[in-house]
């Protein structure tokens, strides 16, 4: 029996939280894969991030609303996927696993064609009452305030790791041309770059730029941690590299900086360079 299951007494002994609430795990998952194809979407084993929501079986379709809406909103605004590219798949009841009442699947076009990202089931109460049963153990929840009691039902949104990275990476991968120049480009959102300023002085064989410069990114890395220094060849060559490896903003130190304390900081997505007082950052 899965960790979440056998901890959900525990925290409810423990921390007692109203309901609806969630216990999270990340781990290797495996599977009796015949014959292994299509790189990371028919392996032995895999990454997968589930968590297990503990409602009352009166709300489940309202919440099990709540939840897909959730998915969603982490998948295209935190993730970055093109709405246009994930589909929700509506499992009949022959195909669902024989605990689930509801299941969707979230589905991705990949470049080889549309394949399962996500799942979202409806256990209903078939974990808990199981572990009653077999072990005597009172699973009822009582909600606070009242004599209401019931074994809890379960709402499981499941990920696998690698299909959601694969799926970041083929939605932020792009190739332009700027000016004439092929320019290769990772549009991570800002949240999932590496990096997310990048500081060069214009020159580094010029001190006064490069103390600034170095003043400036001790500035911005207190706030934001990941945050990188870029003093090697041409400006036009540091941006390339940042580009390549998705860092959203470059911020350059240059003579109109130690004149008017202004920096130029360009875009990633679009090139543009806009001028930006240092405090403003």
């Amino acid at each position: 029996m899965r960790a979440t299951f056998t901890n959900y007494k525990n925290v409810v002994d423990t921390i007692y939280p109203d309901l609806p609430f969630g216990i999270a795990q990340h781990g290797k998952a495996f599977r009796n894969e015949i014959s292994p194809r299509d790189f990371i979407f028919r392996s032995r084993e895999f990454s997968q991030m589930e968590i297990e929501y503990f409602i009352d079986p009166e709300n489940w379709e309202a919440e099990f609303d709540k939840i897909m809406g959730e998915c969603h909103d982490f998948l295209e605004n935190k993730m970055g996927l093109k709405p246009e590219n994930v589909h929700e798949l509506d499992v009949p009841a022959e195909d669902r696993a024989h605990y689930s009442k509801r299941t969707i699947d979230i589905e991705f076009d990949y470049p080889i064609g549309r394949e399962e990202l996500m799942g979202i089931a409806y256990r209903t109460d078939f974990d808990l009452g199981n572990i009653q049963r077999e072990s005597g153990k009172n699973m009822e929840y009582i909600v606070k305030g009242s004599d209401k009691r019931f074994v809890p039902h379960v709402i499981e949104p499941s990920i696998g790791v690698e299909r959601l990275v694969m799926a970041i990476l083929c939605t932020a991968y792009r190739e332009d041309e700027i000016n004439g120049d092929k320019r290769v480009v990772l549009a991570l959102p800002e949240d999932l770059a590496p990096y997310r300023f990048c500081v060069s002085p214009l020159l580094k064989n010029k001190p006064e730029l490069v103390g600034k410069a170095r003043e400036v990114y001790a500035t911005l890395r207190a706030k934001y941690s990941n945050v990188t220094w870029d003093d090697s060849g041409n400006i036009g060559k540091r941006y390339r590299k940042q580009d390549e490896i998705g860092t959203p903003k470059c911020v350059v130190i240059d003579f109109d900086t130690l004149e008017d304390g202004t920096v130029t900081v360009r875009d990633r997505d679009t090139t543009e360079q806009v001028r930006v007082k240092i405090e403003e950052l």
